[in-house]
């Protein structure tokens, strides 16, 4: 990725400049290390860490992060898929700009192929219905459905696959945490006191599967002018952070409240 890329020329300069040196060349790899919280399902046997990206309700911009992360972490230079399982609201075909009615290509007849945009793998709920399929289903239905997307895509090595969980803290999510090898989630919130108390029910949810909670993204967390620069905390200051304090989980990032990111 960029970023290695960057390192080994910062590197190679420094070597050339030393005395007695004419020529040198840097190779810079990575090894990412495998975590596996639970029991390895078939359809992620080639994935190494699966990162859940959840919130406590809607809202609170957490598709926008987790396909933020899952391009930052591709960018690095890793390999990368994201799984959208926020089955009623499913937006990361539209975030990787995926064009409607796009289908993936069935393996084997039982597996199914993700789409490829932007250098990172790609499956949804989406691509398997149409628009006219009414997302009113039961709990168990959805369920099923979930764990169908997750044993049979047949993903690529991925080093991380980055799920974009459903909000809230009910059936579909205690679902996908007791069958899903997660080995991190991480948190989404706005600095409403109220987005926060449904933040706390996410971390205390991920707690009480055993599921690590890497941390918490605090997201809208402040506008800045595009006029003057001038940043005003809207939603209130420091919500984030107190409930990392609170639960003793790290305060990830603060995000602004983005022209550019909506557009």
């Amino acid at each position: 990725g960029l970023f290695k890329s960057g390192w080994a020329q910062l590197l190679q300069l420094a070597i050339e400049n030393l005395d007695g040196v004419v020529i040198a060349r840097v190779e810079v790899t990575s090894v990412i290390a495998a975590h596996k919280a639970q029991a390895q399902l078939p359809g992620l046997a080639n994935v190494k860490n699966v990162v859940a990206v959840a919130s406590g309700k809607g809202g609170v911009g957490k598709s926008t992060t987790a396909a933020n992360l899952a391009l930052a972490l591709a960018r690095e230079g890793a390999k990368v898929g994201i799984l959208d399982a926020d089955i009623y609201g499913p937006s990361q075909g539209i975030m990787f700009g995926i064009p409607e009615r796009t289908r993936p290509e069935v393996k084997d007849q039982k597996w199914f192929v993700p789409l490829k945009a932007l250098g990172v793998e790609v499956m949804s709920m989406a691509f398997l219905t149409d628009d006219n399929t009414p997302m009113v289903w039961r709990g168990p239905m959805v369920s099923g459905a979930l764990l169908q997307l997750v044993t049979q895509t047949a993903w690529g090595d991925l080093d991380y696959l980055v799920i974009d969980m459903p909000p809230g803290t009910g059936d579909i999510q205690l679902t996908l945490a007791q069958k899903v090898p997660v080995a991190g989630a991480v948190s989404v919130t706005t600095p409403q006191d109220l987005a926060l108390l449904d933040a706390r029910k996410g971390v205390e949810m991920f707690r009480k599967v055993n599921i690590p909670v890497l941390g918490v993204v605090e997201n809208m967390a402040v506008h800045i002018c595009s006029n003057c620069g001038h940043a005003e905390h809207l939603f209130g200051e420091g919500g984030g952070e107190k409930l990392a304090t609170q639960y003793g989980v790290e305060l990830l990032a603060s995000l602004p409240l983005s022209m550019l990111i909506r557009e």
